[in-house]
This record gives C-alpha cells, sequence and structure tokens, in this order.
C-alpha cells in the first residue's frame, strides 16, 4: 500500500470517482444525463469521474437521486470525508516532535468514543504502556523519522491519554497475540514492568483482555494491528503513516474481522496463565 499522503489521496480521489461512474451506469444514465439531471455541464460529470475535479456533498447527494441511489449515500460521503485525511505522514507529523505524531490516537478522539475495540499483534497498545516501555519503544521512531528529541513530552503526552481508562462509560476489548507479549523494548526488566501492567489492567471491570496463543488453530490472520472507535473509525499504521478508515462498510469489515481474531484467544485465568509464563522465562 502507498502511503504517501499526496499519492494515497489522489487514489482515494480516483477509487470515488469510479464509484461515482458505476452508479451513473447502472443507472442506465449518460454523463450528459446526469449533468441534465443535476442542473451542471457534462464536462464537469467527467471530471468528478477521473479525479480531475472533488466533488462536494450536494453534488454526491444529487448524483445519488438522479441515479435512485441512496442507499449508498453515507458511504459515498464518507469517503469524500476520508480522501484528503486518511493518511497522515508521521515524517511531516514528526518535525514538531513525537508529541505531536497521534495519527487518529487524540484527546478528543479518546474522549468521543465510548466503545474501543484493539487488536495488535506485536506490540503492546499504547494505552496499556509503562512509561519505560513507551521510551523504549519511541527512542528508534526518533532517529527513524529524523524528529526532535523531545522523548519526555513524548512519554508524558502518551501517558495522559492513559487516563481514559478511569473515565467512567468507557468500554475496552482488547486482543493481543501472544507475540505482544515477547516482543522487548528495552531490556528484561522493562519488559517484565510491562507485563505486570497488564496483569493489573486485567482486573478492570470495563477491560476484556484476550490473548491468541502462538500454536493454535485458527480460522485467520491480520497483517497489522488496527483499532476500532466505536463503530465509525478504524485507524491503523505503517512504518510511515497512520491511515483513518471512515467508510462505513469498510468499518463493518473491520468489525468483523476483529470477531474473528477474538473467538481465537484466551480470556481471563488463561490468558493471565499466558503472561506469567512468559514473566517467567524473562528470569531464566
Amino acid at each position: 500500500m502507498n502511503t504517501s499522503p499526496s499519492s494515497s489521496a489522489q487514489a482515494a480521489r480516483r477509487a470515488l470517482g469510479e464509484r461515482l461512474r458505476e452508479i451513473r451506469k447502472d443507472a442506465g444514465l449518460t454523463a450528459r444525463d446526469l449533468a441534465e439531471a443535476t442542473g451542471q455541464h457534462y464536462t464537469r460529470v467527467s471530471k468528478i469521474e477521473n479525479a480531475v475535479q472533488a466533488p462536494t456533498d450536494r453534488d454526491i447527494h444529487e448524483w445519488c437521486l438522479a441515479c435512485d441511489a441512496s442507499a449508498q449515500l453515507p458511504d459515498l460521503i464518507a469517503s469524500l470525508r476520508a480522501v484528503d485525511s486518511a493518511y497522515l505522514e508521521f515524517r511531516r507529523q514528526s518535525r514538531a516532535g513525537l508529541k505531536r505524531v497521534l495519527g487518529a490516537h487524540t484527546q478528543r478522539r479518546y474522549e468521543q468514543t465510548d466503545v474501543f475495540r484493539i487488536y495488535e499483534h506485536n506490540v503492546i497498545p499504547g494505552l496499556f504502556q509503562t512509561a519505560e516501555y513507551t521510551a523504549a519503544m519511541l527512542r528508534f521512531w526518533i532517529e527513524f523519522l529524523d524528529a526532535p528529541n523531545d522523548m519526555e513530552e513524548a512519554v508524558a503526552v502518551r501517558a495522559e491519554r492513559q487516563r481514559i481508562l478511569q473515565r467512567g462509560g468507557k468500554r475496552f476489548v482488547v486482543v493481543l497475540e501472544e507475540q505482544a507479549l515477547r516482543t522487548w523494548f528495552g531490556d528484561a526488566e522493562i519488559q517484565a514492568g510491562q507485563l505486570g501492567r497488564l496483569l493489573e489492567l486485567m482486573a478492570l471491570p470495563n477491560i476484556s483482555l484476550g490473548i491468541i496463543p502462538l500454536m493454535t488453530r485458527r480460522d485467520a490472520v491480520a497483517s497489522t494491528g488496527f483499532w476500532i472507535f466505536d463503530d465509525n473509525l478504524v485507524a491503523l499504521e505503517t512504518p510511515t503513516a497512520s491511515i483513518q478508515v471512515t467508510q462505513p462498510a469498510e468499518c463493518r469489515q473491520y468489525a468483523r474481522m476483529f470477531e474473528v481474531l477474538k473467538h481465537s484467544a484466551v480470556y481471563g485465568r488463561d490468558a493471565r496463565a499466558l503472561i506469567l509464563e512468559v514473566l517467567a522465562e524473562l528470569d531464566d
């Protein structure tokens, strides 16, 4: 996947234009027919379909009305919203330090979300990290992104977000691969502290923590970690960018995948036993 903001946004515009063209053709309309029905010049229809010109909300509403495709309106509007904001390049964000490299993980987003569904395959989720684990992980990214060294501030910003775990009315459904327990940032002492933190958080009534064992039968794997905020946003990251998915149909697909992964996990006593097993190995 190309994660450059400009090229990715253009690809998203092309995809939106192609969907609008398909809707028009499915309705049996020519570009001139649609232009007449929506009160615009037919060349503008062509420009929108070929991603030369971006449509407005009004364009999409009128397009769907003329093509008798109102059921597709929510997905199309979500696609339009996402075109320029879906891809956030880390290197550009990090020019002022890692404290600003947040992607979808802003305080406002956290406060607006009631249910967090989190899947991580090789790292402990930020909300559950100790300060030492976060700092050990960020050292690499400061160098990789050639960012100013604002380690203390970056760790503090991420620690502040963890207050949301104690907020009433919030629920956290988390699925980790066992590999996430075994991926070290720093030394054995830091990893032991991080695993101890997981054990503490498991006791909170608003947190469900499942772990998928390394050696287990499963129906599916996910190629990357992802977070689902309520039912209206999915956030995932590549080495260079944060990607935000807002199309309702695509969000539902991520939710389906999360359910499949969740069913492969163990919980409660069995999950605790896995964490304790990895902790014991740290002492060997």
